[in-house]
């Protein structure tokens, strides 16, 4: 291992992100480039003679890396607790089980030519590119130069099956076993959801039978994504879950993404329910939860800028503290650890919550939706439209050259009119009278594209249109 690597002239700047490692296979990621971040991870998170998760998507080039990262690991002392095949967020519940770091193999959404690496510290806590990403960037270019050295004692390897634990914590967390029977379908679009669902949602981990009944769509692990990318974000990939609700008679359909850590919820009609529709859900579920258990005290929960105002408003009707954040796993989870908060949801379907180590699980926000759901009459379509009053134009994106000008010409426009903040991008929200409909809209920059992304919400559909036109002229002038 001490001999200098022939991939030392690949630069890894472009494709270490803000949050993760996310690049090319063969080109950009390599078994020498994930075997020098192994050891860099190792040494950034000093886990020489302590243990380290390593887990994987079902991707081709998964099995491989995760192979070559362990051996960068124990090459520098870390002793691999090898977790195999497994969701994002079963990755997480390991690094919180065993209290160790972790290293998760998936590009999440991306095309089968991609992989990448979501890193935690023990317990689960994020690592952005400014807490420790960057060093491990730069310690991983070293040692594609000299070698990865091996330190004195090197590390063990040992596999180690989580999924049933996984399960089981699931399943304390929300309760399902009361609940009225309930017909879903659930689209796991060849990704990890179809090891998850079974075993959480079915009997495949041993557990009781549920009262619910399971439609499986796409649930054959296949990393070259044979049917639809396996990003429900994009409106094309739920047609198959849409038409499935409707052709079953169905209450509801479920849709993960590649890692299964992000989950979309569409109605009996095949209507989508938004993630902040969700998010607000969860919120009061959990505020009405903690507060049974603890009277007194403030409770904390987080939602990002780019969440509909319903998400705020449930939060203090509930009697909780709404805490306004950026957008970003990373800086989600900081803030979660932070303020203490109970939940957290993001408008891109992430939901994190404090008793899951303050990370991100799909799994647990689907099941609290199922336990709203089968715990009172009434279709979802119903639920949902309690908890979307107001009209979004989802995100909108531009290719701007020039930010800067776009957001000149912006505030110009709003100036007099509108109240601005720089928490995330560039916040404007209407002044505006109490005969009047509200309106605020969001632009940010994309992190890896000349894209600005707009993002409006209206009390009116017109309103919200009118907006929308019109700072989209502005953006595109």
């Amino acid at each position: 291992m001490n001999s200098a690597s022939s991939s030392g002239a690949i630069d890894l700047t472009p494709f270490i992100k803000a949050y993760d490692v996310r690049g090319l296979v063969g080109s950009q990621l390599t078994e020498e480039v994930v075997q020098a971040l192994g050891a860099a991870f190792a040494d950034e998170v000093e886990a020489a003679g302590t243990d380290v998760v390593v887990g994987h998507d079902m991707r081709d080039s998964s099995p491989e890396f995760a192979a070559a990262f362990a051996r960068g690991a124990q090459a520098r002392g870390a002793h691999v607790l090898s977790i195999g095949l497994c969701s994002t967020d079963e990755s997480y519940f390991a690094s919180g089980h065993f209290d160790a770091p972790a290293a998760m193999f998936t590009a999440s959404h991306n095309p089968a030519t991609y992989n990448g690496i979501k890193l935690s510290r023990a317990g689960a806590r994020g690592i952005s590119f400014d807490t420790g990403l960057r060093s491990i960037r730069d310690r991983a270019q070293e040692y594609l130069s000299t070698g990865v050295g091996e330190v004195a004692e090197t590390g063990t390897f040992r596999t180690v099956d989580v999924l049933a634990d996984y399960a089981a914590y699931l399943r304390s967390l929300v309760d399902l076993s009361g609940i009225r029977p309930i017909r879903i379908v659930v689209d796991a679009g060849n990704g990890m959801g179809g090891l998850t669902v079974p075993a959480v949602l079915g009997e495949a981990a041993g557990l009781a039978k549920l009262p619910i009944e399971i439609i499986p769509l796409y649930f054959e692990l296949d990393g070259s994504f044979p049917n639809h990318e396996a990003n429900p974000l994009e409106p094309a990939n739920i047609v198959d879950l849409q038409k499935a609700v409707i052709e079953h008679g169905a209450d509801l359909g479920l849709a993960f993404d590649g890692d299964a850590d992000r989950c979309f919820v569409v109605d009996e009609k095949g209507n989508a329910v938004t993630p902040s529709a969700v998010a607000a859900i969860v919120a009061l579920r959990e505020i009405t939860r903690v507060r049974a258990l603890q009277p007194d005290g403030d409770i904390f929960v987080i939602h990002n800028l780019i969440t509909s105002r319903i998400v705020e408003e449930t939060i203090e009707a509930a009697g909780a503290i709404p805490v306004r954040t950026r957008v970003g796993h990373s800086l989600i989870k900081d803030e979660m650890a932070k303020t203490g908060a109970i939940f957290g949801g993001e408008h891109s379907a992430h939901y994190y919550f404090r008793d899951f180590w303050g990370a991100d699980n799909g799994m647990l926000a689907a099941m609290h939706i199922l336990a709203e759901f089968g715990s009172h009459d009434g279709p979802l379509s119903a639920l949902s439209k309690q908890y979307t009053p107001y009209s979004a134009s989802g995100e909108v994106n531009s290719t701007v050259t020039d930010v800067p000008s776009a957001y000149s010409r912006i505030v110009d426009a709003y100036n007099g009119i509108a109240e601005f903040d720089e928490l995330d991008g560039l916040t404007v929200t209407g002044i505006v009278s109490a005969d009047e409909p509200f309106w605020w809209f969001n632009v940010r920059p994309s992190n890896t594209e000349p894209l600005l992304r707009l993002n409006v919400e209206a009390a009116t559909p017109e309103e919200m249109a009118r907006v929308r036109d019109a700072v989209l002229a502005l953006i595109r002038e």
